[in-house]
Formats: structure tokens, sequence, C-alpha cells
């Protein structure tokens, strides 16, 4: 095949490329570098199948040649992005997920979207099944995130009713490994930055929300797999191995070696930040055979050393 991949210099976009590359696709790779990085393709540059066009996916897209798919994961993904960005974020979930969704269209390519478990915002389920309509608050600082993704959903969709397109569309929950960016704002690349700088780190709160963290080898292995098949409706990508915040510093503290421990402050949470998150992945096991085995520990160690690495 040959794929384009919008935010292919993001931390999974790039993953993605990496993977369809390896199973000896051509790629097309495409980012306006707001979030992306330029490092995170840089290994790729010189190989005969990829291409790489900067650009912004909020302007009209075009590519030359014929395109088999069409993966749209340009957004920024991290709240400090998206509350510093929140015209652009809501743009490249609508105007970005129209103009991705028509040059598909016009190539006759399949379409896969990379959604969020954001759409559930603060659940009041748990865990999440695909079918759960979500807790957002649209007018809230998160709601240019979520609600951008609840449409990009809602357009896809239409898009699949309205002219047959065979689309995609993939809720990621949270995600972790090497190209994060450590000044993202995200809990592992803060608690990691902080344990291998030997400080303690920081936890908000009572430390006993919750999250679910997946490899992101595990995440691109569901996203292959959803796109090679005919299923239309939202697949949550997760590990329901869930941890309270406490416990995941505590993990990390223990990898590195940090003795400096764990300081607990006041709650100074993002309104509507959800304080629950994991997936029900029954559809996903039943439609793609898919499941995560990267372990947690084995995953951090990774992520770990990029980021001794970088730093």
């Amino acid at each position: 095949m040959r794929v384009l991949i919008t935010g292919a210099a993001g931390f999974i976009g790039s993953h993605l490329s990496d993977r369809f590359l390896a199973e000896g696709h051509a790629v097309v790779g495409m980012d306006n570098f707001v979030t992306g990085n330029a490092r995170n393709i840089a290994h790729l540059i010189g190989n005969p199948n990829f291409n790489f066009i900067r650009h912004d996916v909020t302007n009209y897209i075009y590519v030359a040649g014929e395109i088999d798919a069409v993966l749209h994961f340009a957004s920024p993904a991290s709240p400090i992005d998206y509350l510093k960005l929140p015209i652009q974020t809501l743009k490249v979930g609508s105007l970005g997920t129209h103009n991705a969704l028509g040059l598909a269209m016009a190539k006759k390519a399949r379409f896969l979207l990379a959604s969020t478990s954001e759409v559930y915002g603060d659940p009041l389920q748990h865990p999440q099944r695909e079918d759960y309509a979500g807790n957002v608050d649209s007018i809230g600082p998160r709601g240019v995130y979520d609600e951008a993704k609840r449409f990009a959903e809602a357009i896809t969709m239409a898009y699949h009713r309205a002219h047959g397109l065979n689309t995609h569309i993939v809720r990621i929950f949270n995600t972790y490994g090497p190209r994060m960016r450590l000044d993202d704002g995200r809990v592992v690349p803060n608690f990691i930055g902080q344990a291998i700088r030997d400080e303690p780190l920081t936890v908000y709160g009572n430390g006993q929300q919750t999250r679910s963290f997946q490899y992101v080898t595990d995440l691109i292995e569901g996203v292959y797999r959803l796109l090679a098949t005919d299923f239309h409706d939202p697949v949550n990508i997760g590990t329901q191995d869930e941890l309270s915040m406490t416990d995941f510093a505590k993990l990390i503290n223990e990898i590195t070696g940090n003795s400096a421990g764990i300081v607990f402050k006041q709650a100074n949470r993002i309104q509507g930040d959800p304080q629950t998150r994991r997936p029900d992945t029954t559809r996903a096991q039943t439609i793609l055979g898919w499941q995560p085995v990267m372990p947690l520990r084995e995953g951090l160690e990774r992520t770990i050393a990029y980021f001794r690495e970088v730093l």
C-alpha cells in the first residue's frame, strides 16, 4: 500500500510510519511541526519508501499519485498543548478531519481516525465501553480537545453513511514510550523527568486517581489490525492494567533508583480531568484478536532509557 499519515512527526505518528515501512508499504508523512518534532522522523529521511510533506491539514490537502489509506493522527494531544492552542486544536479536529476525509474520498482510499479516550470525558461508567456516550463538559477548558475529537468521529461516520467511505475509528487510551516530549505535561514524562533528575515525584491530590498505560507498540499493532478490517464503529485500544498515581509514582522511583520519594500537592486539576480511565477492550479482542503484550515494567524501562539519552 501507499498510505498518508497526518501528524507523522508526532509521538504516535512516527511509530506508525515505522510500522508501515517495516511491513513493506510506502508512507507519505505530513506534519506542520506545531507539536511534532523533526527528530522523530529523522531516521526515515532518505528511505525511498518515505516521502515527507510539510503542510497544515486545516488547509486543502493535495497528494500526487495513488493513496490506499489515509490515517489522520494530526492534533495536539496533551493538555499543555491544547490549552495553549485551543483554536488550532478545534480546527485540526474539524477542518483537518474534513480535508483528510475529502482526500480519502478522492483517492478511493480507506480512512482511519485517531480518536481518544477523552471522548468519554470524566466517565460515569467504568471501565468505558464504546457504546458509552460519555460525560463531557463542552465549554470547559478541556472541551476544545474533547469536542474536536467527538466532532471528528461524527463527521467520519457521516462520510461512511452518506458516501460509503471505508472508515475506521480508534479510541486511544493512555499511551507511552520513546519519542514522547519530556515537557508535554502528561504524567509519564513528568514522573520520569523528575525521577532521572533525582527530584521527588509530584502527585496532585490524594494520589488515588487512576490511569491505565499501554506501550506504544501495542497501540500501533491495534491500529494496524483495525485498518485491515471492514469494521466501522469505534474501537478502544488500551490496557486494562489500572494503577493509582501513587502506585505509579512508586514504580517509577523503583525502576529509576530515585530515592527522593513523592511529594503530594493540592490538586490543581484542569476542569474535567477524569478521575478514572480504563477501557473495556472486548471489542478489540473480538474484532481484531488484539491484546497488549508489553509488560508495564519493561515498557517503562525502555522509555526511561530513551529519556536518559534525551537529557
